[in-house]
Formats: structure tokens, sequence, C-alpha cells
């Protein structure tokens, strides 16, 4: 097949050892991919984000080191459905259209699931406004559109484990067949995040296609750690693995899980345990209102010897050193639940503090002499018994287990924490903003923009950089060893 001038060009500047492959990220949040991307030797170009403070986010972290007009340019949210691909290498000056990106990165998010076909996908090349014409709002059909339009050499999507069966529906296999039509070779895989480093059981899809013109070989990263996950996750996965596993056909590649032979998975220990203990709630110090990121918080006096390789790395990763603390290390005021938290053990989960708070509540009413069901007995219950069913939220709550990686981070908890309640029974709170950070693999001095709860939401709807890293050197490796080949075949 013969290359397009345009992927003739990209592959004859990055044939160039030193050149860097420039990067789109979109749906960009605050920037787990895109920090994965520029640590595997990229330069992020761009990104679109629609969400203010995570679009600022991204922007202070990837061009700090840029005038202030610049980074300001950078930190306006941008709606991809809106803005078109020619429109966004104009505003950010990066020359031809066709030749300004070399990969595009991104999660869509899919909102809505529902079956669209590949006829409608088709109609992305021919019109580019087609995903309006859908009233569901298939934002990965905008995706598409970009890819079409910027014909970058590699894509990276991701998306939740759903995506591969909602309603016996596989929308990656569609979106790789309309990949097909518009001239890449696709592959998609299931990969858990603390396979790879990350001291989180997270399962996700990811989907890498080349240009056919390169004919460069799809891998998925292999595992660097091994982690035998809990019964939840395998019956998830067998669910949304339940198309695939029925039929032939599929583009789906077996990820690598590791063995036994490998290190184990990061432990929540070995990841937060190095920073400061939190204990102001217990002291009454901690009030309501917003958190800002305004007070400097130092390590614990641990020498670097002592801390696990995973904590190092969170601390000295390059270009995001926290040198001597952090800034964030916050965490909501629950005045409650200190007293639940404390007598849970590692693992409980609802049901269990529930438990917990009803011991505790029966104690303080007959320490009291409350009779049962009177006006000071109801209250007191209320201040001490959280009000949802236990047969209905079983896992509303979870405590960290120290020893094992920690369940998914989702954006939920920039609404609640109680899915990551600390380990340490001293401490009986919830995670900070910066320990969430951590459990997702941002470095230390990777910095959020706004207060407490926008920057957990961030936290929670970004890819580990960690995983992403990993993800990159593959993409990075393929490309460069496919580059030689497809320059000779012009």
């Amino acid at each position: 097949m013969k290359s397009s001038f345009a992927v003739a060009a990209k592959c004859a500047r990055l044939s160039n050892p030193q050149a860097r492959p420039r990067v789109l990220d979109l749906f960009a949040g605050c920037g787990g991919l895109s920090l994965g991307f520029q640590a595997a030797g990229c330069d992020i170009a761009a990104a679109l984000e629609i969400d203010e403070l995570a679009a600022r986010s991204h922007a202070i972290n990837f061009f700090k080191d840029e005038p202030e007009e610049t980074i300001e340019h950078h930190a306006k949210p941008r709606d991809v459905a809106s803005l078109e691909p020619e429109d966004l290498v104009a505003e950010f000056g990066l020359g031809k259209t066709a030749e300004a990106i070399d990969i595009i990165v991104g999660g869509p998010p899919c909102q809505a699931y529902a079956r669209v076909g590949r006829a409608k996908l088709r109609e992305v090349a021919d019109h580019p406004r087609a995903f309006k014409i859908d009233p569901r709002g298939n934002l990965y059909l905008r995706y598409l559109h970009y890819v079409d339009r910027l014909k970058p050499l590699a894509i990276l999507f991701e998306n939740v484990p759903d995506i591969l069966n909602y309603g016996g529906h596989n929308v990656v296999q569609e979106i790789v067949e309309a990949l097909d039509d518009m001239g890449y070779e696709a592959a998609y895989s299931l990969i858990n995040a603390a396979h790879h480093g990350v001291p989180q059981m997270r399962d996700r899809v990811y989907m890498i296609a080349y240009r056919k013109e390169l004919g460069a070989t799809i891998r998925f990263p292999r595992a660097t750690n091994y982690c035998d996950l809990p019964p939840g996750y395998a019956g998830t996965r067998a669910v949304a693995l339940k198309l695939i596993n029925s039929s032939e056909g599929y583009a789906f590649i077996e990820p690598d899980t590791g063995h036994k032979g490998l290190q184990p998975a990061v432990t929540a220990r070995e990841a937060i345990g190095d920073l400061p203990p939190v204990t102001a709630h217990l002291e009454g110090k901690l009030k309501r209102g917003a958190r800002r990121f305004t007070e400097a918080v130092h390590y614990r006096r641990t020498g670097w010897e002592n801390l696990s390789s995973y904590a190092r790395l969170m601390r000295s990763w390059p270009g995001f050193e926290a040198r001597d603390g952090i800034y964030d290390h916050v965490l909501r005021y629950l005045p409650r639940d200190s007293r639940i938290f404390k007598a849970m053990a590692p693992g409980d989960e609802y049901p269990a503090a529930h438990r917990v708070a009803m011991q505790l509540f029966q104690s303080a009413a007959r320490r009291r002499g409350l009779s049962a069901s009177s006006a000071q007995w109801r209250s007191l219950r209320d201040s001490m018994v959280p009000p949802y069913d236990p047969g209905k939220f079983p896992n509303r709550w979870w405590k960290l287990k120290a020893n094992g990686p920690v369940r998914t981070l989702t954006a939920h908890i920039g609404k609640d924490t109680y899915t990551h309640i600390h380990h340490d029974s001293d401490q009986a709170r919830v995670i900070t903003v910066r320990e969430a950070a951590r459990l997702q693999s941002f470095p230390d001095g990777f910095v959020f923009a706004g207060t407490m709860n926008p920057a957990f939401r961030q936290i929670g709807n970004a890819v580990p950089p960690v995983l992403a890293r990993e993800i990159a050197v593959v993409i990075v490796n393929s490309l460069r060893a496919s580059m030689l080949p497809a320059l000779a075949a012009e």
C-alpha cells in the first residue's frame, strides 16, 4: 500500500532519532495519558478538555516552563464537539493539518453505548458533523473524525470494560472496523493496572492502532507485577469478554497478567506509607469548607534507602519532583465517621462498617441511659450511624488493605472517598488528595487546579500515568521500528 504524502512526511521526520513524536490528547482530563507519553519521549502538542479545571491542570503541568500567555492559551477549555481539527491545528500553530500530529490518544466518554453500526461510523469520513445527527451523543464518533482529518501514525483509545459488551454490543470492535476503512490496523486488550506497577486494581480497555503502511505489529506491554485479582474482578471481566469468548473474528489480544515469579503488585503501604500522617480531624482542628492547596506538608523523616521503589519514583519523576513536601495532603471533614473507621478491619465493606457503627451507638446509648426509640435515642443514632441500607450498598465503603493494591479509583471520589478508607486505624480517616494521586500513580510534583473535590474528580477520571508510560513505550518503539521499512516502500 502506497503511503500518503502526509504519512511519509511524518515517517521521514521521525526517522531522526532525536525527533520526538507529537501527541494530541483528546478528552485529556488533567493529563494521565499525556504524562505517560511525555515520559516515553513524546511532545504533548495540544490537548482538548471541556472541563475548565482539568484543562487548567493539564496546562500548568505540561506547559509550566512556557510564558504565561502560552499557559493560559492551553488552559482554555475546549469542546471536541464544536472545535474542528483544522481549527485546532491553526489555533495552536501546528502547521499543516495532516502533518501536525503523530499520535492521538484519549478516552472519549461513551455515555451512550447504543449501537451505531459500521455504516454510521463510516459516515464520519464523509460528513464532519455526522456525530451530531445521532441524538445519543456518541462522542467516540468525534474521536474518529479527528483521526480521519489528522491522520496520525498511531492511536491509543481507552475506556471502561462495559464498552466491550453493552447490551450485547461491542463498541470497540465497531471502532476497529471503522479504522480499517480509514487505513488503520487496530487491536485491543483488557488490562489491569495492578499488573503494570500501579497500586490499584483497575481494569480498562486499551486499543492501539497504526497506519497500515507502517506494517507495525500491535503489541501490549508485558506485565511487570503479579496480582491475584479478587473474584469480583474476574466476574466483571467475564461479562465484558462474553461476546469475544463466544465468537471468532474479534481483534482482541489476551493481556499478559504476569506470573508468581514477578514482583508482587505494589501495595497501599508501599504507595502512601511514606506520606506524613494526618490527624487534625482527631484533634478538632479540621473544619467544614473548601480545601485549598496552600499549605506545604513535609515528608516523614525517612531515609531515601528506606522508601519503597514506588515512593522513590513518585518523589523523583523527572520534571515533577516535589522536593521537600507536598501541598495537597488534605481530606474531607467527616466528624461522624472517625470512630467507625478506627474500628473497621482492613478489607471491611459497608455492612461491616454499619455493624460497627450500630455497636458504638448502642454502647453510647446504654451509657447515657437512653430508652429505645426516644427522641434522644433517635438523635444519637442519626449522629453516629450512617443512613444507608447495608443490604443495598454493600460496596459503598471499603478500608484499604496495607499489604495489597487498592480498588479502582473513579470520578465518584469527587463526591466522597468512602471507597478508600486509610488502612492506618490510628489515623481513622479517608484518603487525602495526594494519597489518591499516589494510588493513581501521579508523581508528587504534579499539581491539580481548583480545590479538593475537583482534584479528586480529576484523579479518578485519569489513566494511571505509570501504565500510560508502559503502553507509550511500546507504541513509540513500534513506530521507530517501522519507520525505515515504511520509507523504503516509498
